[in-house]
């Protein structure tokens, strides 16, 4: 059996097809589209006719690259660019009268409980309970569990774009107070999560996401072209060391940094603050940089759970979502 995903992000709309024998998503063709939307859209705003129109257009090249691959409709899901959008049903309707795929909004848990699924299948049941970050756009990601699925998640409103444009929008490199502010309503907004995970005291911590993995990078972890199979940690010492680096160069000198990418220059220091401030509050002194996260998650959930579990996501997603995430839910828990 040959499925494909498609996730529309806040910088590209990406491809996977991968072949499901034995339970295990092995992919078989990747693509990507750049289109940058975080760049067209201000956090909270709505999605410009310009970009909708470039992100249905995505959409169907994706399709129909899935069918030459051999893989039925893709599963096809949009992050918070999209959900917070307040004309996002207009976008869904759009995408899907001018493609036929049914785009699908993911409530932030989903995103962390589908992203921890990733995260476990790759690191096994030998990294024990387990403690989750992913990093976005607009919001920051946050699990913990002991099984395949997590015990709680947190969705919050902390993500890398979001942030650079709250807080350093007019300023590059930002000055140092605006990146100490930026330190303080992380802190602040993080602090009963991270009090959980302090609790809990997890065996092993991931981090995910194209921010995690680029700020992996800069701290020393081995480049992508070396594949998947390498064991990449960052040490918060390092991540520390990184936002020293970071606040000294403005956004087009960054982009010269070892995994560091243009398109997420500017972001990369409100990333590492986010990222640095997690560890240190959670008390977590390393993380491994996992490669599979939210993408092979939903390609788990379809090969594990069957197609109406994705049927039943793309009936919640026709449902009005709040505004903002919501901080903290128990998420049901399952072996």
């Amino acid at each position: 059996m040959r499925i494909s995903v498609v996730d529309v992000g806040s910088n590209t709309v990406r491809l996977v097809v991968a072949d499901a024998a034995d339970g295990v998503p092995l992919p078989v063709h990747t693509a990507k589209w750049r289109l940058r939307l975080s760049e067209q859209i201000t956090p909270g705003g709505p999605v410009p006719e310009q970009a909708m129109g470039q992100l249905v257009d995505a959409v169907a090249e994706a399709s129909r690259t899935a069918t030459r691959w051999g893989a039925a409709d893709p599963l096809a899901f949009a992050t918070a660019v999209v959900r917070n959008a307040p004309n996002r049903h207009e976008v869904l309707r759009s995408v899907r009268a001018r493609t036929g795929i049914d785009l699908c909004t993911l409530p932030g848990e989903v995103e962390a409980e589908l992203t921890f699924l990733g995260a476990r299948r790759w690191m096994g049941w030998r990294s024990g309970p387990l403690a989750l970050l992913d990093i976005g756009g607009g919001t920051l990601e946050v699990a913990f569990g002991r099984g395949r699925l997590p015990d709680f998640v947190a969705s919050l409103p902390l993500g890398a774009r979001r942030l650079t444009h709250e807080f350093f929008g007019d300023e590059d490199p930002p000055s140092p107070e605006r990146v100490r502010a930026l330190r303080r309503k992380v802190r602040h907004q993080l602090r009963d999560v991270a009090a959980r995970i302090r609790w809990e005291g997890p065996r092993t911590a991931v981090a995910t996401s194209r921010t995690f993995q680029q700020l992996g990078r800069l701290c020393g972890a081995a480049p992508g072209r070396h594949g998947p199979f390498v064991d990449r940690r960052m040490h918060r010492s390092e991540l520390r060391a990184a936002i020293t680096q970071l606040a000294a160069l403005p956004a087009a000198e960054r982009a010269h940094l070892p995994g560091i990418s243009a398109p997420r220059a500017a972001q990369s220091l409100a990333g590492a603050v986010v990222g640095h401030t997690a560890l240190k509050l959670t008390g977590i002194k390393a993380v491994t940089v996992c490669p599979w996260a939210i993408r092979e998650g939903v390609l788990l959930r379809h090969i594990e759970d069957g197609p109406s579990w994705w049927a039943e996501v793309a009936r919640r997603s026709e449902e009005a979502a709040p505004p903002d995430p919501v901080p903290l839910r128990i998420a049901a828990t399952s072996g």
